[in-house]
């Protein structure tokens, strides 16, 4: 009887211990290593983040170009001599025919006159062969022979006045003239630039635009471009002309886009941000250029998610700051790039918060914390690309 009372004893005091073992190791541990962890963990990331949004891009072609003018040269005489008259000033706006400069031409006068003279001469000679001619006293090879002397004068003359002609310098064709290179009374060799004249209304643009892009370019398809000389101002044009090759060095086919310059605001040289506008406006989700991390194992941002479920089982559909957030990882292919906004093709919904600033220290499913105040102010001069 007393081993029965002692046997059951033990056994109620095995049971009893291996009770009070099993609730420490099921129930009181776990709490204490949840306790431990949540006071070892570290504080909430304080980050910045932005709004997915959707916005309605028109597909754009970016490139780089350069304006040159419709026409455009260095006015140059065909004949040397000294520069004796400069009848326009540098910067002015000519008409077509417009004189510029004169060369002297003192000799060829006298040269001119001296023809005349030939000329004259071998009019009379001529007449008096054609009196003679008629009235059967001369020969048929005596009025030939006149007629080439005064042919041969005429054109002597001719020679002289052309020569006379080309030392006076006068405008080709409507524009504006540069800066005088040449003084007055210098001597001037041929070929020496005098002034430049260009053409300013309309003006090109040419531009560059790689292979793989020649389907989508149509002449007739807009063109907008951006100078520094007129910073958030944008100037719209057209494509005039492609080019019928593609470069075997570059494997990029020139373009050539035209622009009304009515207020002659753009000149030949200058640097030229180009888009072209290449296909029908369509929606796309866009995120702040900062909230993109890139790396060799793909482009990835940072979504704001809450870190529980409220009650009820489903997920909240928009973050708060009432709610615990923590982060996803998310792996997307990026699309067109404007200014400080990039077109996200997949991955990210429109309305979700995407981390814009601070990714370096952050990690899967690690819990943060918005703070509205720790985003950078934007610089005054935003990025073109």
């Amino acid at each position: 009887m007393k081993r029965s009372i002692i046997f059951v004893a033990v056994l109620l005091l095995l049971v009893a211990l291996g009770g009070g073992l099993g609730y420490f190791q099921f129930i009181v541990k776990p709490q204490m290593i949840k306790q431990f962890i949540a006071q070892a963990a570290p504080p909430p990331a304080t980050v910045a983040v932005a709004l997915a949004t959707e916005e309605t891009w028109t597909p754009r072609l970016p490139a780089i170009g350069s304006f040159r003018a419709v026409q455009g040269i260095d006015v140059a005489p065909q004949i040397g001599g000294s520069l004796v008259a400069v009848k326009v000033e540098s910067g002015q706006d000519v008409a077509k025919g417009t004189p510029l400069f004169e060369i002297d031409n003192f000799v060829e006068q006298a040269d001119l006159k001296n023809n005349l003279a030939v000329l004259k001469n071998t009019d009379l000679a001529l007449q008096r062969q054609r009196e003679l001619t008629n009235t059967g006293n001369t020969t048929k090879a005596n009025f030939d022979s006149a007629e080439a002397a005064r042919d041969s004068a005429a054109a002597a003359v001719e020679k002289v006045r052309a020569t006379i002609a080309q030392k006076q310098l006068a405008a080709p064709f409507a524009g504006r003239l540069g800066i005088r290179k040449i003084d007055l009374g210098q001597y001037v060799s041929p070929g020496t630039s005098l002034i430049t004249l260009q053409q300013l209304d309309p003006i090109y643009v040419d531009f560059p635009v790689p292979e793989k892009s020649l389907d989508l370019l149509k002449p007739g398809q807009t063109i907008d471009v951006t100078v520094d000389a007129y910073p958030g101002k944008s100037f719209r044009g057209v494509i005039a002309t492609i080019d019928s090759r593609i470069s075997a060095d570059s494997r990029n086919v020139l373009v050539r886009g035209q622009f009304d310059n009515k207020e002659k605001q753009l000149l030949p040289g200058m640097f030229a941000n180009v888009n072209v506008n290449a296909g029908a406006a369509q929606k796309v989700v866009t995120v702040p250029r900062t909230a993109i991390n890139y790396s060799l194992y793909g482009d990835n941002v940072f979504v704001v998610v809450p870190a529980e479920p409220p009650s009820g089982g489903a997920q909240a559909a928009t973050v708060s700051d009432d709610v615990p957030m923590k982060l996803e990882r998310r792996f997307v292919h990026t699309g067109e790039i404007r200014e400080d906004r990039v077109a996200v093709l997949d991955g990210v919904k429109a309305g979700e918060k995407v981390v814009t600033e601070g990714q370096l220290k952050l990690q899967q499913n690690a819990r943060v914390r918005i703070d509205p105040n720790a985003a950078l102010t934007p610089a005054a001069v935003r990025p073109k690309e």
